[in-house]
């Protein structure tokens, strides 16, 4: 948290999704890779009904999925 005027403070909130730099950075592997596998974890995601953004991948979900 930040200090801010007037005793208030800001949280700076993490990001909620991965791009493919971050994945491949975490995996090891290269950015096309990387792609390949948001595409299929959001592929997963759409058909149980969720939203996706795509070329990106939810944290929570990436980090389940890949054991982390």
């Amino acid at each position: 948290m930040l200090p801010v005027a007037n005793n208030q403070q800001i949280t700076i909130e993490k990001p909620k999704f991965l791009k493919a730099a971050e994945v491949a950075s975490i995996m090891g592997i290269s950015e096309s890779s990387a792609y390949r596998i948001i595409r299929s974890l959001n592929e997963e995601l759409k058909c149980k009904g969720f939203v996706i953004v795509p070329g990106k991948i939810s944290k929570r979900y990436f980090e389940q999925k890949v054991m982390l």
